[in-house]
């Protein structure tokens, strides 16, 4: 989303796309029904997601990026890679993403966009610490920074740093980067085929966003991978479009699809830039061991 961020992968805030009309229809029915989904079996939807936050691991991931599509003929040639490291601590969850995309435009010649995120999230999704930097061509377009915490409906606050101090509200049902993903993979696993909610990871400088997720094809192990961990694990395919709260449109501001596995991987990835699209491959997968936390005998 990647958000970046968290475990939930996403690309810089691109100028919005027009959704497909069936999508629209489908979120219209999903944002009317979003509170009764987040809500109506409150104690079954936390322990589905417990269990699947439970089955995700520590990744050191590296993805190759290249050009598909480039609407109106404007973007000549995109490359790009993207680092994503997510760790497990006795803690929490400590995020690092790294999008790094060179491209050539008919009417801006060359650029070089990056896009720099780190976040820490709490093992029980209830407190984000985050810092996201873009630049193009090496110029700083924005810093984002702060804090945000959630009560146990998913209310709360963000207090933000930069790029202005400021607190605003998170509503009820709001996800961080890592629970999100194991909401995402949660539904998978029971069968789900779509989920709405909102998600704020720390990248927007103004608050949280609904987010509209679709699963296709989930399938059980074994999985079609060239990577021996991965094959042993349930997969599908992943469609999240993010929505600003504030505009009250059916089109989202932008969309990102991955192939998923379920323990948080993915190896194939597709990110709507608006103007142009990337499709992202795995080229490089590190799972370093999940620590091993005790706690101190009581005196």
């Amino acid at each position: 989303m990647f958000s970046f961020r968290g475990m939930t992968l996403r690309p810089p805030r691109p100028r919005a796309t027009i959704l497909a009309n069936t999508l629209a229809t489908s979120m219209a029915t999903a944002l009317a029904t979003a509170t009764l989904f987040v809500f109506a079996a409150p104690a079954a939807h936390a322990q589905a997601s417990s269990a699947a936050a439970a089955a995700l691991v520590s990744q050191r991931a590296v993805y190759d990026l290249g050009l598909v599509e480039a609407a109106g003929g404007q973007t000549l040639s995109a490359t790009g890679r993207m680092s994503y490291t997510v760790l497990k601590t006795c803690l929490g969850w400590s995020s690092h993403q790294r999008l790094d995309i060179q491209s050539v435009t008919r009417q801006r010649g060359e650029e070089h966009l990056l896009s720099d995120y780190a976040a820490q999230e709490s093992l029980d999704g209830r407190h984000l610490t985050f810092k996201s930097q873009e630049t193009r061509n090496g110029k700083l377009l924005r810093v984002v920074s702060g804090e945000a915490s959630l009560a146990s409906d998913g209310s709360g606050v963000v207090q933000y740093r930069q790029p202005l101090a400021k607190t605003l509200p998170l509503p009820a049902g709001t996800l961080f980067p890592v629970a999100h993903t194991a909401r995402i993979l949660a539904t998978a696993a029971s069968g789900g085929k779509e989920l709405t909610t909102p998600l704020f990871d720390g990248t927007l400088p103004d608050g949280p966003e609904d987010t509209y997720v679709t699963l296709l094809n989930w399938s059980p192990p074994p999985a079609s991978s060239p990577y021996l961990p991965l094959q042993k694990l349930a997969a599908g395919h992943v469609h999240i479009a993010f929505y600003d709260r504030n505009a009250h449109t059916m089109m989202p501001e932008y969309e990102m699809g991955m192939h998923y596995f379920a323990n948080g991987v993915s190896d194939q990835l597709h990110l709507d830039f608006g103007d142009y699209k990337m499709q992202g491959t795995l080229s490089t997968l590190d799972l370093p061991p999940t620590p091993s936390c005790t706690q101190p005998a009581p005196h």
